[in-house]
Protein backbone atom coordinates (compact mmCIF):
# COMPACT_ATOMS: atom_id res chain seq x y z
CA UNK A 1 0.00 0.00 0.00
CA UNK A 2 1.69 3.27 -0.60
CA UNK A 3 -0.29 6.19 -2.21
CA UNK A 4 -4.05 7.09 -0.95
CA UNK A 5 -6.91 4.89 -2.68
CA UNK A 6 -10.59 5.09 -2.08
CA UNK A 7 -12.22 3.07 1.25
CA UNK A 8 -9.03 2.54 2.91
CA UNK A 9 -8.53 4.30 6.46
CA UNK A 10 -5.25 5.63 7.63
CA UNK A 11 -6.46 6.38 11.35
CA UNK A 12 -5.65 3.49 13.40
CA UNK A 13 -3.79 4.36 15.84
CA UNK A 14 -0.25 3.30 16.89
CA UNK A 15 0.75 0.77 19.20
CA UNK A 16 2.23 2.55 22.35
CA UNK A 17 4.99 0.22 23.82
CA UNK A 18 5.92 0.66 27.52
CA UNK A 19 9.31 2.63 27.39
CA UNK A 20 12.02 0.05 27.06
CA UNK A 21 9.87 -2.45 25.83
CA UNK A 22 9.64 -3.64 22.33
CA UNK A 23 6.00 -5.49 21.06
CA UNK A 24 5.63 -8.34 22.99
CA UNK A 25 5.19 -10.73 20.23
CA UNK A 26 8.12 -9.84 18.39
CA UNK A 27 10.53 -10.20 21.77
CA UNK A 28 9.18 -14.14 21.31
CA UNK A 29 10.29 -14.28 18.00
CA UNK A 30 13.75 -12.46 19.16
CA UNK A 31 14.03 -15.40 22.00
CA UNK A 32 12.86 -17.90 19.72
CA UNK A 33 15.28 -16.88 16.84
CA UNK A 34 17.41 -20.16 15.62
CA UNK A 35 21.12 -19.79 16.36
CA UNK A 36 22.79 -21.13 13.16
CA UNK A 37 20.36 -18.66 10.69
CA UNK A 38 23.64 -17.83 8.83
CA UNK A 39 24.57 -21.24 7.84
CA UNK A 40 24.05 -22.40 4.04
CA UNK A 41 20.14 -24.28 4.85
CA UNK A 42 20.62 -28.52 3.28
CA UNK A 43 18.27 -27.68 0.54
CA UNK A 44 17.19 -24.98 -1.72
CA UNK A 45 14.34 -23.19 -0.62
CA UNK A 46 10.99 -24.99 -2.94
CA UNK A 47 8.70 -21.73 -2.01
CA UNK A 48 8.93 -18.27 -2.79
CA UNK A 49 6.90 -15.78 -0.07
CA UNK A 50 6.91 -11.73 -1.30
CA UNK A 51 5.43 -9.09 1.06
CA UNK A 52 4.38 -5.81 0.94
CA UNK A 53 4.65 -4.05 4.05
CA UNK A 54 2.44 -0.85 5.01
CA UNK A 55 -0.87 -2.55 6.15
CA UNK A 56 0.48 -5.94 5.12
CA UNK A 57 3.44 -6.37 7.18
CA UNK A 58 2.49 -3.13 9.41
CA UNK A 59 -0.82 -2.58 10.18
CA UNK A 60 -0.73 1.11 9.02
CA UNK A 61 0.95 3.17 6.31
CA UNK A 62 4.42 4.28 7.62
CA UNK A 63 4.26 7.66 5.86
CA UNK A 64 1.32 8.23 7.97
CA UNK A 65 2.84 6.98 11.31
CA UNK A 66 6.11 9.42 11.04
CA UNK A 67 3.64 12.26 10.01
CA UNK A 68 2.62 12.08 13.62
CA UNK A 69 6.11 12.97 14.64
CA UNK A 70 5.46 17.03 13.80
CA UNK A 71 4.84 18.85 16.39
CA UNK A 72 1.16 19.36 15.01
CA UNK A 73 0.48 15.87 14.16
CA UNK A 74 -0.44 16.11 10.45
CA UNK A 75 0.81 18.03 7.12
CA UNK A 76 -0.24 21.61 6.13
CA UNK A 77 -3.26 21.48 3.85
CA UNK A 78 -0.93 22.81 0.85
CA UNK A 79 1.63 20.07 1.41
CA UNK A 80 -1.40 17.32 1.30
CA UNK A 81 -3.10 18.40 -1.45
CA UNK A 82 0.51 19.20 -3.73
CA UNK A 83 0.39 15.16 -4.34
CA UNK A 84 -0.04 14.28 -7.72
CA UNK A 85 -1.32 10.62 -8.85
CA UNK A 86 1.46 8.24 -9.78
CA UNK A 87 3.81 10.00 -8.23
CA UNK A 88 3.46 9.40 -4.34
CA UNK A 89 7.44 8.69 -4.13
CA UNK A 90 8.21 12.77 -5.14
CA UNK A 91 5.23 13.71 -2.65
CA UNK A 92 6.84 11.72 0.31
CA UNK A 93 10.71 13.99 -0.82
CA UNK A 94 8.64 16.56 0.31
CA UNK A 95 6.94 15.45 3.22
CA UNK A 96 10.15 14.62 4.71
CA UNK A 97 11.62 18.14 3.93
CA UNK A 98 9.36 19.61 5.89
CA UNK A 99 9.12 17.67 8.69
CA UNK A 100 13.39 18.50 8.77
CA UNK A 101 12.09 22.18 8.71
CA UNK A 102 10.32 21.79 11.30
CA UNK A 103 12.76 20.00 13.67
CA UNK A 104 11.44 16.79 13.11
CA UNK A 105 14.77 14.55 14.57
CA UNK A 106 16.33 11.18 13.70
CA UNK A 107 15.16 9.79 17.05
CA UNK A 108 11.38 10.91 16.47
CA UNK A 109 11.12 9.10 13.53
CA UNK A 110 12.99 5.88 14.78
CA UNK A 111 10.35 5.85 17.52
CA UNK A 112 7.24 6.63 15.07
CA UNK A 113 8.24 3.67 13.07
CA UNK A 114 8.60 1.37 16.04
CA UNK A 115 5.62 2.08 17.49
CA UNK A 116 3.64 1.12 14.22
CA UNK A 117 1.42 -2.41 15.32
CA UNK A 118 1.89 -5.52 13.05
CA UNK A 119 -0.70 -6.67 11.26
CA UNK A 120 -2.98 -9.02 12.71
CA UNK A 121 -1.67 -12.82 13.24
CA UNK A 122 1.71 -11.64 11.92
CA UNK A 123 3.30 -13.68 14.74
CA UNK A 124 1.82 -16.77 13.57
CA UNK A 125 2.85 -16.52 9.97
CA UNK A 126 6.56 -15.60 11.14
CA UNK A 127 6.70 -18.13 13.38
CA UNK A 128 5.61 -20.59 10.53
CA UNK A 129 8.01 -19.04 8.54
CA UNK A 130 10.69 -19.38 10.64
CA UNK A 131 10.64 -22.95 11.69
CA UNK A 132 10.11 -23.36 7.55
CA UNK A 133 13.29 -22.13 6.35
CA UNK A 134 14.71 -24.46 4.72
CA UNK A 135 11.23 -24.08 2.86
CA UNK A 136 10.07 -20.84 2.11
CA UNK A 137 12.55 -17.63 1.10
CA UNK A 138 11.24 -14.57 1.68
CA UNK A 139 11.55 -11.29 0.70
CA UNK A 140 9.74 -7.41 0.72
CA UNK A 141 8.54 -5.35 -2.21
CA UNK A 142 7.19 -2.04 -1.26
CA UNK A 143 6.76 1.30 -2.14
CA UNK A 144 7.64 2.67 1.77
CA UNK A 145 11.62 2.79 2.16
CA UNK A 146 14.29 1.04 3.11
CA UNK A 147 14.94 3.39 6.35
CA UNK A 148 11.53 2.73 7.72
CA UNK A 149 10.95 -1.12 6.35
CA UNK A 150 14.66 -2.02 8.03
CA UNK A 151 13.77 -0.20 11.16
CA UNK A 152 10.80 -2.01 12.44
CA UNK A 153 12.28 -5.31 11.08
CA UNK A 154 15.27 -5.25 13.09
CA UNK A 155 13.18 -4.10 16.18
CA UNK A 156 10.94 -6.27 15.52
CA UNK A 157 13.58 -9.32 15.45
CA UNK A 158 13.04 -10.40 12.30
CA UNK A 159 14.91 -8.84 9.91
CA UNK A 160 17.03 -12.13 9.69
CA UNK A 161 13.83 -13.99 8.07
CA UNK A 162 14.16 -12.01 4.77
CA UNK A 163 16.71 -12.89 1.80
CA UNK A 164 15.81 -9.41 0.28
CA UNK A 165 14.46 -6.10 0.56
CA UNK A 166 13.35 -4.16 -2.63
CA UNK A 167 12.25 -0.51 -1.89
CA UNK A 168 12.48 2.81 -2.06
CA UNK A 169 16.54 4.44 -1.13
CA UNK A 170 16.18 6.66 2.64
CA UNK A 171 19.22 8.22 4.57
CA UNK A 172 19.84 10.63 6.71
CA UNK A 173 22.14 13.10 5.40
CA UNK A 174 24.70 15.70 7.62
CA UNK A 175 21.79 17.50 8.60
CA UNK A 176 19.77 14.94 9.69
CA UNK A 177 17.00 15.24 6.87
CA UNK A 178 15.57 11.68 5.93
CA UNK A 179 16.67 11.84 2.29
CA UNK A 180 14.11 9.13 -0.16
CA UNK A 181 14.87 8.67 -3.90
CA UNK A 182 12.92 6.60 -6.07
CA UNK A 183 13.87 2.72 -6.43
CA UNK A 184 13.76 2.94 -10.26
CA UNK A 185 12.61 3.66 -13.15
CA UNK A 186 10.28 1.56 -15.57
CA UNK A 187 8.35 1.63 -18.33
CA UNK A 188 4.73 0.13 -17.04
CA UNK A 189 2.14 2.41 -17.36
CA UNK A 190 -0.12 1.45 -14.94
CA UNK A 191 2.00 1.25 -11.90
CA UNK A 192 3.38 4.84 -10.19
CA UNK A 193 6.68 6.46 -11.93
CA UNK A 194 9.41 5.13 -9.50
CA UNK A 195 8.16 1.44 -8.71
CA UNK A 196 6.83 -1.32 -11.12
CA UNK A 197 6.52 -4.18 -8.49
CA UNK A 198 5.88 -7.21 -11.64
CA UNK A 199 9.51 -5.51 -12.99
CA UNK A 200 10.96 -6.38 -9.57
CA UNK A 201 9.47 -9.87 -8.66
CA UNK A 202 10.30 -11.19 -12.88
CA UNK A 203 14.20 -9.82 -12.32
CA UNK A 204 14.46 -11.85 -8.91
CA UNK A 205 12.77 -15.09 -10.07
CA UNK A 206 15.02 -14.95 -13.41
CA UNK A 207 18.26 -13.91 -11.24
CA UNK A 208 17.07 -16.80 -8.57
CA UNK A 209 16.58 -19.37 -10.98
CA UNK A 210 20.33 -18.28 -12.37
CA UNK A 211 22.02 -18.51 -9.18
CA UNK A 212 20.00 -21.74 -7.90
CA UNK A 213 21.71 -23.39 -11.21
CA UNK A 214 18.50 -23.10 -13.42
CA UNK A 215 16.08 -24.53 -10.76
CA UNK A 216 12.92 -22.60 -10.25
CA UNK A 217 10.97 -21.93 -7.03
CA UNK A 218 8.07 -24.53 -7.35
CA UNK A 219 5.48 -21.74 -6.07
CA UNK A 220 5.55 -17.75 -6.15
CA UNK A 221 3.49 -16.48 -2.90
CA UNK A 222 2.19 -12.57 -2.65
CA UNK A 223 1.01 -11.18 0.22
CA UNK A 224 -0.28 -7.44 -0.31
CA UNK A 225 -3.11 -5.09 0.06
CA UNK A 226 -2.80 -1.82 -1.73
CA UNK A 227 -3.17 -1.44 -5.81
CA UNK A 228 0.52 -1.48 -6.79
CA UNK A 229 0.01 -5.36 -5.86
CA UNK A 230 -2.20 -5.92 -8.70
CA UNK A 231 0.60 -5.87 -10.95
CA UNK A 232 3.16 -8.21 -9.99
CA UNK A 233 0.34 -10.46 -9.61
CA UNK A 234 -0.03 -10.70 -12.87
CA UNK A 235 2.79 -12.45 -13.64
CA UNK A 236 2.21 -14.97 -11.36
CA UNK A 237 1.38 -18.65 -12.99
CA UNK A 238 -1.30 -21.28 -11.94
CA UNK A 239 0.79 -23.15 -8.71
CA UNK A 240 1.20 -19.32 -7.65
CA UNK A 241 -0.62 -18.14 -5.15
CA UNK A 242 -1.92 -13.90 -4.34
CA UNK A 243 -3.04 -13.35 -0.63
CA UNK A 244 -4.65 -9.98 -0.76
CA UNK A 245 -5.53 -8.60 2.62
CA UNK A 246 -9.71 -8.81 3.01
CA UNK A 247 -11.99 -5.81 1.57
CA UNK A 248 -8.54 -3.35 0.88
CA UNK A 249 -7.81 -2.53 -2.58
CA UNK A 250 -6.00 -5.27 -3.83
CA UNK A 251 -8.97 -7.38 -2.82
CA UNK A 252 -11.24 -5.35 -4.00
CA UNK A 253 -9.51 -5.18 -7.86
CA UNK A 254 -8.99 -8.97 -7.96
CA UNK A 255 -12.49 -9.41 -7.44
CA UNK A 256 -13.73 -7.28 -10.49
CA UNK A 257 -10.47 -8.73 -12.73
CA UNK A 258 -10.22 -12.35 -11.65
CA UNK A 259 -10.46 -13.53 -15.06
CA UNK A 260 -6.88 -11.45 -15.96
CA UNK A 261 -5.25 -13.47 -13.07
CA UNK A 262 -3.95 -17.18 -13.15
CA UNK A 263 -3.09 -17.67 -9.48
CA UNK A 264 -5.25 -18.73 -7.04
CA UNK A 265 -6.52 -16.29 -5.10
CA UNK A 266 -6.91 -15.98 -1.38
CA UNK A 267 -7.72 -13.42 1.03
CA UNK A 268 -6.99 -13.07 4.27
CA UNK A 269 -7.55 -11.42 7.56
CA UNK A 270 -5.04 -12.50 9.78
CA UNK A 271 -1.37 -14.02 9.31
CA UNK A 272 -3.23 -17.20 10.31
CA UNK A 273 -5.33 -17.34 7.86
CA UNK A 274 -1.98 -17.36 5.25
CA UNK A 275 -0.63 -20.12 7.90
CA UNK A 276 -3.38 -22.30 7.20
CA UNK A 277 -3.21 -21.82 3.76
CA UNK A 278 0.73 -22.88 3.66
CA UNK A 279 0.32 -25.68 5.58
CA UNK A 280 -2.23 -27.77 3.24
CA UNK A 281 0.30 -26.52 0.67
CA UNK A 282 3.43 -28.07 2.54
CA UNK A 283 1.13 -31.41 3.23
CA UNK A 284 1.01 -32.10 -0.51
CA UNK A 285 4.74 -32.95 -0.78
Amino acid sequence: MRSPEPGTSSTIPAYMPTPGTTHPFLHILKMTAPSNLTRAAPQQPRFLVLFDFDETIINESSDDAVVRALPGQQLPDWLKNSYREGHYNEHMQKVLLYMAEQGVSKVSIQSAVEKIPPTPGLLNLFQYLQSHQQDFELAVVSDANMYFIETWLEYAGVRHLFRKIFTNPANFDATGRLVLLPFHSHSCSGCPDNMCKQVILREYLAGRQKERGGTPFQRVFYIGDGANDICPSLALGPRDTAFPRRDFPMHRLLQSQAAMFKANIVPWVSGEDIVDCLKKIMEER
